[in-house]
């Protein structure tokens, strides 16, 4: 399909194709690259995340199917609180704000301005590079108007209490756990954003700190963890209410959510 630049019914509707010679050229340029570890997203520059074709380089880390467990998880809380906004007072109603950090290829932002149309989405990302594909998504997909992207380590810059969800797919595989991360995500992935640190916790507890401040109170915090560091996130949010893990499809702790206390 990326060597003809076809969609996969036109490879089904004809079998009897041949390549060109041209067209096996590329096609064998392609499977060497391939076969060297590098992935199969970077080499297409494509990836399907959350019914979106979104563009990935080697600036980003590849959206995959678990953080869409993210996503759910931000959806059920978000419409629940739209619904206890047009259940109040038109006085005490207010535009639900949330900041997606560590943005990458855009792939959580794009999918709350997709579902919230109400919402004001906010994308940050330490990486210049990552945001330009970031801002690139948007644009394919026509929602450049609906989020503001920021440069910023984490959540610098924002104000207290600016938002009602900080939501994250941040670094957290300790340096520990090289050998056991897949050799193509090690070699290839910005290691800025597959690894933390020597714990693996050294992003998150800089996330869940800046989060208490720029969150207004009863604020959510929504972000993806590994099985491996679950209890020990726990312990990081002793203090928040409402604290809750939970599992992936195989049943592996992905997601944790920790609502911030109520003045």
């Amino acid at each position: 399909m990326f060597t003809l630049d076809c969609d996969r019914a036109y490879l089904y509707a004809h079998p009897e194709r041949e390549l060109t010679s041209d067209e096996m050229r590329r096609y064998d340029e392609v499977l060497a690259r391939r076969a060297t570890g590098v992935p199969a997203q970077y080499i297409t520059g494509h990836q399907e995340f959350w019914g979106m074709d979104l563009i990935v380089s080697p600036a980003v880390l590849i959206p995959r199917p678990e953080t869409e467990h993210v996503v759910e998880a931000v959806l059920g809380l978000a419409k629940t609180k739209i619904m206890e906004r047009r259940a109040s007072p038109p006085a005490a109603r207010s535009r639900r704000v949330l900041v997606d950090v560590g943005t990458g290829s855009g792939a959580i932002a794009l999918a709350l301005a997709k579902e919230l149309p109400t919402a004001e989405i906010h994308a940050t990302d330490i990486s210049s590079a990552a945001l330009e594909v970031a801002k690139a998504n948007a644009a394919r997909h026509e929602l450049t108007s609906r989020i503001e992207f920021h440069q910023a380590d984490l959540l610098a810059g924002f104000a207290p209490a600016s938002f009602d969800f900080a939501v994250s797919n941040p670094p957290y595989v300790g340096d520990s756990e090289e050998d056991s991360v897949q050799f193509e995500v090690r070699k290839f992935e910005p290691r800025n954003a597959v690894f933390a640190g020597p714990t693996g916790l050294e992003v998150i507890d800089r996330l869940i700190s800046q989060a208490e401040t720029i969150l207004k109170p009863g604020g959510w915090l929504i972000f993806e963890i590994s099985g491996t560091i679950a209890g020990r996130v726990r312990t990081l949010v002793t203090d928040w209410d409402e604290v809750a893990i939970k599992n992936d499809l195989q049943g592996i702790a992905r997601v944790a959510i920790a609502k911030k206390p109520s003045l």
